[in-house]
C-alpha cells in the first residue's frame, strides 16, 4: 500500500536539517518502493514552509515522491474521533500530554496505510498504539 509521512519528517528533509535530515532522507528512499503518502492536514502543514505556495510545495513532494492527493475519509473521521476522545479523557485524569489535534488527524490518516514515517514515534504511539511506526535512523 503506502507509508504516510508526518510533517517533521518533510520538514527535515526540506530545510536539510542538520540533526535529522539524512536520516529522514534515507528512510524516505528506503520507503519509496511502498509509496509514501501524506494527510491533508500535512499538507496544510507545511504550507508556511513553501510561503503559501501550493506549486513550490507540490514540486517539492513529487520531488521527494509523495502522493499529496489523497483524501479524507470518513474512516479517518471515526478514527481521529476515537483517538481524541481517548486522548482528552485521558489528559483529564492528567495521565496524558497535551497533543495537538494534527497528530492525532495525521494518525488516524495513517492508519488506513501501512503506518506513519515519524520522527514522534512516542506521541503516535501514546494514541495509536497498534499503528506500525518507521522513524528515521531506526532500522
Amino acid at each position: 500500500m503506502a507509508w504516510a509521512v508526518d510533517t517533521c519528517v518533510l520538514i527535515d528533509v526540506l530545510e536539510a536539517d542538520p540533526d535529522h535530515g539524512r536520516r529522514s532522507a534515507a528512510l524516505l528512499s528506503r520507503k519509496l518502493r511502498e509509496g509514501l503518502v501524506i494527510c491533508p492536514v500535512t499538507y496544510v502543514e507545511l504550507a508556511p514552509a513553501f510561503n503559501g505556495s501550493s506549486a513550490l510545495e507540490e514540486e517539492f513532494l513529487a520531488g521527494v515522491g509523495v502522493d499529496w492527493r489523497q483524501p479524507w475519509t470518513w474512516q479517518d473521521t471515526i478514527a481521529a474521533h476515537r483517538a481524541w476522545e481517548a486522548h482528552v479523557t485521558g489528559r483529564r485524569a492528567r495521565s496524558a500530554p497535551r497533543r495537538p489535534i494534527a497528530d492525532v488527524l495525521i494518525g488516524a490518516f495513517a492508519g488506513r496505510f501501512d503506518g506513519l514515517v515519524t520522527r514522534n514515534a512516542k506521541d503516535f504511539r501514546r494514541v495509536f498504539p497498534s499503528l506500525p511506526i518507521a522513524e528515521p535512523g531506526r532500522p
